[in-house]
């Protein structure tokens, strides 16, 4: 299981109340939020491994090269160049939310350089990726079996989603308590795309919450039919470059203009599958790793059931 970790705390920040508040007064409601969730999650989906994945680069500069435009709206005011704008009342509750991840033993995961959703293809490449057999003199790949649950709020997720690797994806409808498990079928039936092609359907469509324009005239339906029609972006590519082909005079016309923006798109949209990334242990612990900085922590922001349930419900796993 791995946890697209700023994505669910954002959305405990927003779902759960303010007056969730430490001792001395100061909200917790993120924190305790993403606990309660972690607690459902495990108690839900019973996974071996969790990795907490975390954003070491929000705005990645190699992704703002491409498409400078990408996350601008996301900034904070000036003065904090570069920095993200983040509620005052949740920015000082994700270093919180680090300690205590780290107490318990939860692996908590980021790289230089990469968004967490990086990290999240990564790993997912890891634990589904070819592994060579040998029957004879012949060397033969095959993926080995594996069954990966991402837990987010990003729908550029989906393009992980594969079930023939075993990948799917939980996406929090209204919390963790009710979200929808994200496989083929449910991409097909929502999208009219698989997991491979989700990616080429939103470079077309682009998405303004992530500051990516996408080609003029052509939303999700319309990326999704020309999806269908010709393959991939390369095969819609082929297809405007082509003065034979169906396409409509503006729908070429769109396309071919947009070449710039499509040069660059599918590298900005696509996760990473290659991160370097620190050795860590993913298995799901079933006591604290360190349980007086835990109690030092419990105490100083008032925790409370939240963490209590958390410690019972890891210790059940044994």
């Amino acid at each position: 299981m791995l946890l697209d970790s700023a994505s669910l705390y954002f959305r405990a920040y927003f779902g759960v109340p303010e007056s969730l508040k430490s001792p001395d007064g100061q909200p917790v409601n993120a924190v305790r939020g993403l606990l309660d969730f972690i607690t459902r999650l495990v108690q839900d989906h019973h996974p071996d491994q969790l990795v907490a994945c975390m954003d070491a680069d929000w705005r990645p500069q190699w992704r703002v090269d491409l498409i400078p435009t990408y996350k601008t709206h996301r900034l904070a005011p000036e003065g904090t160049a570069g920095e993200e704008e983040i509620p005052d009342t949740l920015s000082p509750q994700v270093p919180v939310i680090e300690q205590v991840l780290d107490a318990l033993g939860i692996a908590r995961i980021g790289s230089p350089g990469y968004e967490a959703d990086d990290v999240i293809g990564t790993l997912t490449a890891r634990a589904t990726g070819p592994v060579g057999i040998v029957t004879g003199d012949r060397e033969t790949a095959h993926y080995q079996p594996a069954r990966v649950l991402i837990v987010t709020g990003d729908r550029d997720l989906f393009q992980l989603v594969d079930d023939a690797r075993g990948v799917q994806v939980i996406y929090p409808v209204k919390g963790v308590g009710n979200a929808e498990v994200i496989n083929e079928a449910a991409l097909l039936e929502k999208y009219g795309v698989t997991g491979t092609e989700y990616a080429d359907m939103a470079a077309l469509r682009g998405d303004p919450s992530d500051g990516l324009p996408g080609v003029k005239g052509i939303g999700e339906k319309t990326a999704a039919q020309l999806i269908r029609e010709y393959g991939d972006l390369a095969g819609i590519r082929a297809a405007a470059a082509d003065p034979l082909s169906k396409l409509t005079p503006a729908r070429r016309k769109n396309i071919l203009e947009g070449a710039p923006y499509l040069d660059v798109a599918p590298t900005v949209v696509r996760v990473a599958t290659d991160v370097p990334l620190p050795t860590f242990d993913p298995i799901l612990p079933t006591e604290p790793l360190d349980p007086m900085t835990l109690e030092a922590l419990t105490t100083r922001w008032g925790l409370g059931t939240s963490l209590t349930r958390l410690l019972d419900t890891l210790a059940a796993t044994r």
